[in-house]
């Protein structure tokens, strides 16, 4: 697969601070990356790097084989950013045609309307009258202007209704399905979980995660079963105890949950022993508990 990105031993430090150390990583052609963190987790600090607004203390950041500043880089490179600003007394199609002249091969303004949710009754409104959601399809649009083949977008769906954020994420999976390369920045956490192949989760300036959703939470969240008890939970919860696979349980909403590090001893030493239970789930948990348990962790290890 072509490497698009490429850091090596990467920090970048700010006087005192070292808000990024030694972080390594690559994103091939065609996938589709969360970059997760709390607030000052170095996340917007490693983006500012690959788009060459900042430059790395150490190490070394590679785009498309070329230090991100090059123009060939940026004549490949589109972002959308959190905060959308746009020029005042221009008109949608003037700021889009702005936007794609500086770019060799731009998208298709018909092709681009159609991949952002504009209109064409947009194009003819001043981009400051635009309101909320349709500035951020603005933004969406002057980011695929170039017809880039590496995307970055920074809290791309805040401010959008659920019916809004779900066709974002439909488009966005239509671009990496034609090559393109996205690497998202979300505090919604189920977003990163439903659309990245791949999370790079950031803690205190260092990956500290990196692999698929479902590898990070079998590597860091307890998986977990659940019932309704068919007798007296107490009497069921204290024989629970006693199984040798089952670490903790408690109530929750009228069920008994359990967790374990192996949910398929859990239960059959729970059918051998006949225990009263009906309404049997396996749960392997969300993202957010991994992000809380690994943030937790690496928090109170620094203690």
């Amino acid at each position: 697969m072509e490497q698009v990105i490429e850091l090596h031993n990467v920090s970048k430090s700010f006087h005192d601070k070292l808000a990024v150390n030694q972080v390594s990583f690559t994103l091939g052609r065609g996938s589709v990356t969360a970059l997760l963190g709390p607030n000052g987790a170095g996340k917007t600090t490693t983006i500012a790097m690959l788009l060459g607004l900042l430059e790395p203390t150490k190490g070394s950041v590679k785009v498309f084989g070329l230090p991100p500043k090059e123009l060939k880089v940026k004549q490949r490179t589109g972002a959308m950013l959190q905060e959308v600003s746009v020029m005042d007394r221009l008109k949608v199609r003037e700021l889009l045609s702005l936007i794609r002249s500086y770019y060799p091969q731009p998208m298709e303004m018909e092709v681009l309307l159609q991949a952002t949710g504009l209109e064409s009754a947009d194009l003819n409104r001043y981009a400051e009258k635009l309101s909320g959601g349709q500035k951020r399809s603005l933004s969406f649009a002057l980011a695929l202007a170039g017809n880039p083949d590496l995307l970055f977008f920074d809290e791309p769906t805040v401010g959008l209704d659920t019916t809004a954020r779900r066709q974002f994420w439909e488009k966005v999976r239509g671009l990496a399905a034609q090559g393109k390369t996205i690497l998202f920045t979300t505090h919604y956490l189920q977003e990163a979980e439903d659309i990245a192949d791949r999370i790079l989760l950031f803690n205190r300036g260092m990956l500290a995660a990196d692999g698929s959703p479902d590898e990070i939470k079998a590597r860091i969240v307890k998986k977990s079963l659940s019932f309704r008890p068919l007798g007296d939970p107490l009497l069921l919860r204290s024989q629970l105890l006693e199984l040798p696979a089952v670490e903790a349980c408690f109530e929750k909403e009228g069920r008994l949950h359990v967790t374990t590090e192996n949910t398929d001893e859990a239960l059959r030493a729970i059918f051998v022993n006949g225990l009263a239970v009906k309404d049997v789930q396996i749960d392997q948990g969300k993202l957010d508990e991994a992000f809380e348990q690994l943030t937790m962790n690496q928090e109170e290890a620094a203690l």
